[in-house]
């Protein structure tokens, strides 16, 4: 099961905030594979927001966002391709959960695999994960 690495931006949750970002990765030519945005708290004035990105050129998303003096951090996600049917998240989430990881974050995109779902996750061990989800791999997103 491979992992990548999620660009995670936490920002004042206001109308443009994406427009902006992914406007810059256009820019510099970077596809965006995979995007969730959540408002994370905040007061009615001053609500926060994190946008997190999985991006076909780390790279190169690293140096535009840093042009434009937009902060962001790194962090690894699990890519899990599951079978599109009830029950396939929880089998998943019940391993996790007797291996006491915790999920932090999760989102999924379809899949160009046909009948299945990419689910992309954020948890508190990913070494650990990776161990005891073997299983659920896709090979290339």
């Amino acid at each position: 099961m491979p992992t990548t690495t999620q660009l995670v931006i936490s920002e004042q949750s206001k109308p443009g905030v994406l427009a902006r970002v992914a406007s810059v990765l256009a820019h510099a030519g970077v596809n965006i594979k995979a995007f969730s945005a959540a408002e994370t708290g905040g007061t009615s004035k001053a609500r926060k927001g994190t946008l997190r990105f999985v991006v076909a050129d780390v790279e190169r998303a690293r140096m535009a966002l840093k042009a434009e003096k937009i902060r962001f951090k790194e962090e690894p996600a699990l890519v899990l391709s599951l079978e599109n049917k009830p029950g396939a998240l929880s089998e998943v989430a019940r391993h996790l959960k007797q291996a006491r990881i915790n999920i932090t974050s999760g989102f999924y995109t379809p899949s160009r695999e046909g009948g299945k779902a990419v689910v992309i996750l954020t948890v508190s061990n990913t070494k650990k994960a990776v161990e005891i989800l073997r299983g659920e791999s896709l090979d290339v997103f």
